[in-house]
């Protein structure tokens, strides 16, 4: 309905409210008698009607969404009538002789609040209880009565559902709350229960409504959740809900990120912003899974001037071009097109530009690809690493990070070995170089190209089978934003020479995270099928952060560990990159292994 048409229904049928409700009053006052002059009612119905429309308007009673109508619409509405009868009874008082026929101006403010205020919420009764039911609403159980479970609830109840729920029950934990009623919706009972309730009350979507749960108390929930055919959701930040920036219509799926994270880093932003704030600083492999986050993580800081290079067009242009929709009015974004193995054009970038600090987050991850192909692996990992560091070294560059992993801890696979000798390759520039040199380890990305997660999505998407190599195998998880995070607090930490890492929790079983998809994706364990398929080759059953000869007792920083590795064998390093092309497939990753093994060898010593 347009807004004129709808203005001009509400005005005829205040005019037919306002006159039927003086003249019943009227009559009801002086139900057989004369008491009253016929001209002094007359004037006062007019006078009441003129009045009810201009309080109206200034109350906005014809600007309110009536279906939404609360306690403050019904506050309006008793304003606007109570100042029209009392500007009516001035009215009265002049043309009836100096009296007022307060009985009657009393009964008609009774009814004339009634009749306008039952006409408004007559129409939100009929949307609510008769339209809503018309609809086929979601019937959905709240895990949670606190705040947060409460504020659904309201939300749902006060009209705003466009989300198209109907909240049927919560359960809860806390015993005092069991048998009471939120918004005229009961609390049934305990988690524990969610499965009966869900039959009972057939629930068809389950929301998790307690922003404060840790991730082994959320992982508890969910499978009692997923022992049930309902759907599950949970809600956003329950700061955001408060603020208003979301609402009960943005319930998110649970991911595997959920269940897995973990508190995120805080970052020392004033060291972070000495470092980047108005400097000119440069990411490799900026189009990559961690180089694309590591530079909208470092635009929130202000730099100067951002290099992004990498070795793929579009990625480069994709990262780019976000970059500048936030950020490009403050920040000048330099896209480079360039292969870390080519040593010129390394070096020619870092000398046009001369960053403060370099992100190298550059290379190739892929385990079983770089085991079949050991020669690139050298050369984007090992060679690349040295071209970018030594252009750091010649241009004076202040701080270079290296991104490093948790597979060069005691490698057995060549992407370990040859990670592992690139932070050999930085440990050792470290110490001939006024630039900082640094490493930052971490374990598998959730999200990252390289992630198992988008590969058992993709499994589960076509029925099965999800495919795991082995049911022992265990792998450290985190985040995108939490891995780069840690790369940027390391620059601001690093002394020359580190290698850091960060307490990444407990590791997680690669089969108990396919399981948790499976259920999360809506399906029962009965229904995908998991098969092993055994390691794959160069592959660890178990994944490790420092190894025992690299710890330093205690953290650095809030989660984050320093490791002690410094001792580096140039002439070996040197030898290998310059005969690395004449070497078979085998002696290649015989001659990496060597490498890696004669350092513990002395680091143990």
């Amino acid at each position: 309905m347009t807004y004129r048409k709808r203005l001009l229904y509400l005005v005829i049928l205040d005019s037919i409210i306002v006159s039927t409700a003086i003249f019943i009053a009227t009559w009801i006052v002086y139900p057989l008698t004369a008491g009253f002059d016929v001209r002094v009612i007359f004037i006062s119905a007019v006078s009441l009607l003129l009045f009810h429309h201009l309080f109206a308007a200034l109350y906005k009673l014809y600007h309110k969404v009536w279906a939404y109508a609360s306690i403050g619409e019904l506050f309006a509405i008793f304003q606007a009538v109570t100042f029209s009868i009392i500007l009516t009874g001035v009215v009265q008082f002049f043309v009836n002789d100096f009296s007022v026929y307060k009985r009657s101006l009393l009964v008609t403010w009774m009814l004339h609040i009634l009749f306008i205020g039952g006409s408004r919420f007559a129409w939100r009764m009929y949307r609510d209880y008769y339209m809503d039911k018309r609809k086929n609403k979601r019937r959905t159980l709240i895990v949670g009565a606190g705040a947060a479970g409460a504020m659904i609830a309201r939300q749902l109840a006060s009209g705003e559902n466009q989300a198209n729920l109907k909240i049927v029950g919560f359960v809860d934990d806390n015993p005092n709350k069991h048998k009471m009623h939120i918004y005229n919706i009961p609390v049934l009972g305990r988690v524990a229960q969610i499965e009966q309730f869900v039959k009972q009350k057939r629930a068809e979507l389950i929301v998790i409504a307690i922003p404060s749960l840790s991730n082994r108390a959320l992982r508890k929930i969910i499978d009692k959740c997923t022992k049930t055919d309902a759907h599950v959701q949970m809600i956003p930040k329950l700061e955001d809900l408060m603020t208003g920036k979301v609402s009960v219509n943005h319930l998110k799926n649970v991911d595997v990120e959920d269940l897995l994270g973990r508190h995120p880093v805080e970052l020392d932003i004033k060291a972070i912003k000495q470092d980047v704030a108005g400097q000119t600083v440069m990411v490799t492999g900026a189009g990559g899974s961690i180089g694309s986050e590591l530079c909208r993580q470092l635009a929130r800081f202000q730099p100067k001037q951002m290099i992004l290079l990498g070795h793929g067009e579009h990625s480069i242009y994709m990262i780019d071009r976000e970059l500048r929709r936030v950020h490009g009015r403050t920040i000048e974004f330099t896209p480079v097109i360039g292969d870390v193995q080519d040593r010129e054009r390394i070096f020619d970038v870092v000398n046009m530009y001369k960053p403060t600090v370099i992100y190298h987050a550059a290379a190739h991850k892929h385990v079983p690809l770089m085991e079949a192909n050991p020669h690139e692996a050298v050369k984007n990992n090992i060679i690349g690493t040295k071209n970018v560091a030594e252009a750091a070294s010649e241009n004076k560059v202040n701080t270079f990070v290296l991104v490093s992993t948790d597979k060069a801890v005691n490698p057995t696979n060549v992407m370990g070995a040859t990670k592992r000798i690139a932070e050999m390759i930085v440990q050792a520039l470290n110490n001939k170089s006024g630039t900082t040199y640094t490493a930052v380890r971490f374990g598998n990305v959730l999200g990252s190209r390289g992630s198992v997660i988008p590969v058992f999505q993709d499994q589960i998407k076509r029925g099965g089978p999800v495919t795991v190599t082995d049911p022992k195998m265990t792998r450290y998880f985190m985040t995108i934003p939490e891995a780069s995070r840690l790369v940027i607090q390391a620059s601001t930490l690093a002394k020359g020479g580190e290698v850091f890492v960060l307490d990444m929790g407990e590791p997680v079983k690669i089969i108990d995270l396919a399981k948790n998809l499976i259920k999360l994706s809506g399906y029962r364990e009965d229904e995908i099928e998991i098969k092993f398929t055994g390691i794959r080759p160069g592959e660890k059953m178990y994944e490790e952060l420092l190894g025992e000869n690299e710890i330093h007792p205690g953290p650095v920083y809030e989660k984050i560990y320093v490791g002690k590795t410094n001792y580096v064998d140039e002439r070996t390093l040197n030898r290998l990159i310059d005969t690395f092309e004449q070497l078979s497939n085998t002696d290649l990753k015989e001659s990496l292994m060597e490498i890696v093994y004669e350092e513990q060898k002395v680091m143990m010593v």
